[in-house]
């Protein structure tokens, strides 16, 4: 069944191996190549909106290997400065949060970028950064900053990545 979703390189899945030891070995190593070439092909790219995706990326920052994830959040319409959306999890227990944190909306004609900054409007844009919720011992949040003159959000999406131990 063909799913454009999950499309894969193709890979052969049957060969023939020769008897002669020097042909085996020219058609072992093409084998070892195809099947490296074809693994390192795909780009893990799930993104999830009810629950973090493993991306297949690790990370080398410290002396421990971190694994990213990512999971997407739909913005809804009506958004103004201090509008917040539950992440599902506690910052505190992951390492940090990837440079490969963004966002886009619309407002229902044109579409823009809502930036991932800082807690400080910036007129024209919409952007939003992570908060600390003291009041959850679950969640942290998305908080959106609306500057003067920017566009109403009537949907949009955020991805946020992030970086955990494994």
């Amino acid at each position: 069944m063909f799913n454009i979703i999950n499309t894969m390189p193709y890979l052969q899945t049957s060969r023939e191996f020769p008897e002669d030891i020097s042909t085996l070995v020219v058609e072992v190593n093409k084998s070892y190549l195809e099947i490296a070439q074809n693994l390192n092909a795909r780009t893990i790219g799930l993104f999830s909106t009810n629950r973090a995706a493993i991306t297949g990326e690790e990370w080398f920052i410290t002396s421990r290997k971190q694994q990213s994830l990512r999971q997407v959040y739909n913005v809804p319409s009506g958004i103004i400065t201090g509008s917040t959306i539950d992440i599902g999890f506690k910052i505190a227990n992951i390492s940090q949060f990837s440079p490969k944190t963004y966002g886009v909306f619309t407002n229902g004609t044109d579409w823009y970028g809502l930036i991932f900054a800082s807690n400080v409007s910036i007129a024209g844009q919409i952007s939003f950064f992570l908060h600390v919720n003291p009041g959850s011992t679950v969640s942290d949040q998305i908080v959106f900053e609306v500057g003067a003159g920017a566009p109403a959000i009537t949907s949009g999406t955020i991805v946020l990545e992030w970086l955990a131990f494994v």
